[in-house]
């Protein structure tokens, strides 16, 4: 692509609708410096400076599909509780709709806890539940899902799984059944108990571990052959038409059109992978809704999620750099810089 395509991809993101499905949660931050070992175990002492809470899971894709310009609509079910009322607090700061969230008085809302010292993760607390929603409530979130896509033009939808039970194979299902009645792009980041009942799909964006965890098989990183076979078994028998694995360090493979190739990359500092998977979805599903080809997309891809793995912290990729990245790529006057996206 030349510097006008790129710029008209970036375009078109603005007005976009994209509805987001998936587990949301609280990434919960303690910052601090480590002064000491514990004399009750051998373990170092953090004092605490400051603490900050961040919508995560899901809702840190709608955070990224919001930077890009775009208009996220997100469903999710969270716990009836004070964690719930504080996530809820976060998305109205951050001008994120919550009409699509449903609360459970069954459920927790899940909080993921990072404690961090000199941009140092040293523990990360999870509070969750990760059962599957009860049957009453994944026919709420279905019928909120289906009403938004009758009455609105939704552009794109991404499934984001992150193993916490808000996403059913009847939700899958049912969504990617009337997705398909639209003509609608569906993508999925997959998590390994849904992992079989992806089929039928436009973009597909597991990682290594995921890939091996979804189809109970050991792949060896730098073995190409190895994640070519397995790959096209998986986009043949799932009927994916862009499976695009992140291979950290090692860069994108795509594989599409019976073909498959690496995305290569060249590793820049990295501060904290949290969160890049939810980025390279974001991006990708944006740049495919956008009439983006699939080599440039998982480029675009790459290059997001080796922006936001600068960071620490789950954050959002910045959508001007990503532009200003994008263009110097394509133009030839920088080498290809990106991932990182952490198994």
């Amino acid at each position: 692509m030349n510097s006008r395509e790129v710029k008209q991809i970036f375009n078109r993101f603005d007005g976009m609708n994209i509805l987001i499905i998936g587990d949301v949660m609280l990434d919960s931050y303690m910052w601090g410096r480590v002064e000491r070992i514990s004399p009750e175990a051998p373990i170092p002492i953090v004092s605490v400076a400051e603490r900050e809470n961040r919508p995560g899971g899901a809702a840190n894709v709608a955070l990224n599909v919001q930077a890009l310009g775009a208009n996220p609509l997100l469903f999710s079910v969270t716990g009836n509780d004070a964690e719930n009322e504080l996530f809820l607090q976060l998305m109205d700061t951050n001008g994120l709709d919550t009409s699509g969230i449903l609360p459970d008085v069954q459920r927790k809302t899940t909080v993921k806890t990072r404690i961090i010292s000199s941009n140092q993760q040293l523990l990360r607390v999870d509070e969750e539940l990760s059962e599957k929603i009860g049957k009453s409530t994944e026919r709420k979130l279905l019928e909120m899902i289906r009403v938004r896509i009758l009455s609105e033009k939704i552009d794109a939808i991404i499934f984001e799984d992150y193993d916490k039970g808000v996403i059913t194979p009847s939700i899958i299902n049912e969504v990617t059944g009337m997705a398909g009645e639209k003509a609608i792009p569906v993508a999925a980041d997959p998590k390994k108990r849904n992992f079989s009942h992806y089929k039928n799909l436009d973009l597909f964006t597991p990682n290594l571990k995921e890939l091996s965890e979804g189809l109970r098989i050991d792949i060896d990183r730098t073995d190409l052959e190895s994640i070519e076979f397995v790959a096209r078994k998986l986009q043949e028998g799932s009927r994916i038409r862009y499976l695009l694995v992140t291979l950290s360090e090692k860069g994108i493979y795509l594989r599409h059109d019976e073909k498959g190739t690496l995305v290569p990359t060249e590793v820049r500092h990295v501060a904290d992978v949290s969160g890049a998977g939810d980025t390279v979805i974001a991006v990708a599903t944006a740049c495919l809704a956008a009439g983006c080809g699939p080599h440039h997309m998982a480029m675009v891809a790459n290059l997001a999620g080796g922006q936001v793995c600068g960071k620490v912290g789950v954050a959002p990729v910045n959508k001007n750099q990503l532009f200003e990245e994008t263009i110097a790529l394509f133009t030839g006057s920088r080498s290809f810089n990106g991932d990182c996206h952490g198994e």
